[in-house]
């Protein structure tokens, strides 16, 4: 899992971390892999995208291990040692989805990050009427003095620097259908309490306590669905889970859409859609 917990009230300074790796802008990848070529129909009743994960090598690069294995699902082979070392790490362990799509952008990919983080994008700021958001996020980052925010808000201004773009819409089944049709899997910030149902956790070692502990966040891919059951697929790197000793299992859409809502708590209730220029 992502070591993401609601508990990270720091300061400023302490919640910052070390960007890793600097990777320049490069140009448009020409993929192994296309779109055009993975669009399903749009009728279809059931679709299963091959995305392979590895397993993550520790408790908190779930994240950097999911954008690998959409890095590997587009032909982009790379070490994952090269991606983990490159993402940008929170003191208190994980990262943010932000952060990740920062990577996709440099090396050349098109990006864009469906939110519901409500601590962060105010629902106003999508409306009819044009915001600019680099305005409202840096004022808003001035404003106050939760440290999540201030480093959340950091990368968001760079996301948008590099030409990513946010999206604002109703989560739904039909939502998530409608991009895996075009054959693009999503990266899914989420609450991993939530997801598998089990007890909060407390500690270094994330140790389940039920009392005591905290929700914790999570990265995994989301990579088909089956309308006949109304699941989704579900691309995870952590082991051991609930859903037993595997790295893909299919579990209802309902709950994968209400744990990444419930992503909230811990700073991520986001889709990152990461597809070539």
């Amino acid at each position: 899992m992502n070591a993401r917990r609601s508990d990270s009230h720091r300061s400023r300074e302490s919640v910052d971390s070390s960007a890793g790796d600097v990777v320049p802008r490069r140009q448009p990848i020409s993929p192994k892999r296309t779109i055009s070529a993975n669009r399903v129909p749009r009728g279809a009743r059931s679709l299963e995208l091959p995305v392979a994960t590895l397993p993550q090598p520790d408790e908190t690069t779930c994240g950097p291990t999911c954008l690998h294995a959409i890095y590997a699902y587009w032909g982009d082979d790379e070490p994952l040692a090269a991606v983990i070392r490159r993402a940008r790490r929170l003191d208190h362990g994980g990262t943010y989805a932000v952060f990740l799509g920062c990577d996709a952008l440099r090396r050349g990919y098109s990006v864009r990050i469906y939110t519901y983080n409500l601590t962060v994008f105010d629902p106003s700021w999508f409306g009819p009427h044009k915001v600019d958001l680099r305005d409202r996020l840096s004022r808003q980052q001035r404003a106050k003095s939760d440290p999540r925010i201030y480093v959340a808000t950091e990368g968001y201004l760079e996301f948008l620097e590099l030409g990513g773009r946010i999206r604002f819409a109703n989560l739904s089944r039909d939502l998530i259908g409608g991009i895996l049709r075009r054959g693009i899997p999503l990266l899914a910030g989420l609450s991993a309490t939530y997801l598998y149902r089990q007890p909060r956790e407390s500690g270094p070692d994330d140790t389940p306590d039920d009392v005591h502990g905290f929700p914790s966040g999570h990265f995994v891919v989301i990579a088909g669905f089956d309308h006949e059951t109304g699941k989704l697929l579900v691309v995870d790197p952590y082991q051991p889970h609930r859903y037993g000793p595997v790295l893909r299992y299919w579990v209802n859409a309902d709950r994968v859409v209400a744990a990444i809502l419930l992503g909230i708590v811990t700073h991520d209730a986001n889709m990152l859609v990461v597809y070539p220029s």
